[in-house]
């Protein structure tokens, strides 16, 4: 039996799971102020992996900290990927990273949500993933090596303590039953808010064709418009969610850098891609009412902004949609610069919801 069918076949079982989850409801909200821990983009080398103790430190001893959410990308762009179900091998791979990785996340003492970026799938045939030639990994054997180890339990996270959450591998609307597949698709609802991650990486989404001996297009565009469809439909569920218990916010986690003004540079990867996700974000947001934070990786460098606001900014054009005030958007610090973490504070009963501080873990 196929990891879909295993996970549609579970489905089935929901009789077994409490009424809340039956219904796709998040288990456990509260009203009071809640602390996240969120970074991403690491580690970009090895100097950053030899003081992940520092940094698991920094959070485990911040006691205000509730859960740690990780937006993406567990390796550079030029680091190798698994490898994974090629056979032979290629030339320069990496089986043991991922574990590795696992090993670290699995250190924090609170429940760890992740996310997956193009690092770790998507762009692992690039040639600056490989040997210069050839790419380490071929991108769907790769998105299958990392649902199978940091997804192995549906619906429950990762981390010392274990939390329950709502995953689209049970929870998938039924007239689409390919949704199944999305297990990394999750969300949960905690001091009146909706929390929810989706995997949209970086390459304009997965837009750039592959690269040999990966070149099947067919398979590609097929990844691109099931996943993407399968994010529109898991929003919408979240948002949805947010208005039936009249949530006070809800927070966004993703990969992409749906903004990176580079991305539209002659060479770049470009940015239509998300076309859809962002569109649906912002009506979404805007019948919502109430603050929406996305917070992303993928760029790299820190950044809090409003990229919906003013229609005629430089984000605001990118997609020439109307204005959207209560949307902010955050970049967490990335690449072989991260030295910090950012400590996002929920707190419902302030009417902007959502702040935060950078946490430098290392000097």
């Amino acid at each position: 039996m196929n990891k879909l069918m295993t996970i549609t076949a579970a489905a089935v079982l929901l009789g077994a799971l409490p009424a809340q989850a039956q219904m796709g409801q998040a288990l456990g909200p509260s009203k009071n102020k809640t602390t996240l821990a969120v970074f991403g983009d690491w580690p970009y080398s090895a100097d950053l992996l030899s003081k992940a103790p520092q940094l698991v430190a920094s959070v485990n001893s911040d006691p205000k900290v509730r859960l740690v959410l990780f937006v993406g990308d567990i390796h550079s762009g030029s680091m190798p990927c698994t490898g994974a179900g090629l056979v032979p091998p290629p030339p320069v791979y990496a089986p043991d990273w991922n574990t590795g990785i696992y090993d670290i996340f699995q250190q924090f003492q609170k429940p760890f949500v992740y996310t997956p970026g193009d690092n770790e799938w998507c762009d692992c045939q690039k040639k600056k993933e490989g040997d210069g030639v050839v790419g380490s990994g071929a991108p769907l054997n790769e998105l299958g090596a990392v649902r199978d180890l940091f997804f192995a339990r549906p619906g429950t996270t990762l981390g010392g303590q274990k939390k329950q959450v709502i995953t689209q591998a049970t929870a998938f609307d039924p007239a689409f039953p390919d949704d199944a597949q999305f297990v990394e698709n999750v969300y949960w609802e905690e001091s009146q808010v909706v929390f929810v991650t989706i995997n949209l990486p970086g390459s304009n989404n997965d837009g750039i064709k592959w690269a040999a001996p990966y070149t099947d297009e067919a398979a590609r565009t097929q990844e691109v418009a099931q996943r993407t469809d399968a994010d529109l439909r898991w929003l919408d569920k979240a948002f949805d969610q947010a208005e039936l218990d009249g949530a006070a916010g809800v927070l966004i986690g993703l990969q992409a850098d749906m903004w990176d003004l580079t991305a539209l540079a002659p060479g770049g990867d470009g940015l239509a891609g998300y076309t859809s996700i962002v569109t649906t974000i912002a009506e979404r947001t805007a019948e919502f009412g109430k603050p929406v934070l996305l917070i992303n990786g993928d760029s790299h460098v820190f950044e809090a902004d409003q990229p919906l606001a003013d229609p005629t900014s430089p984000t605001g054009l990118v997609y020439g949609l109307p204005s959207v005030t209560n949307l902010t958007r955050i970049t967490v610090e990335g690449s072989t610069a991260a030295n910090e973490w950012l400590r996002v504070t929920v707190d419902p009963k302030l009417p902007e919801v959502f702040t935060w501080a950078e946490v430098q873990y290392l000097p």
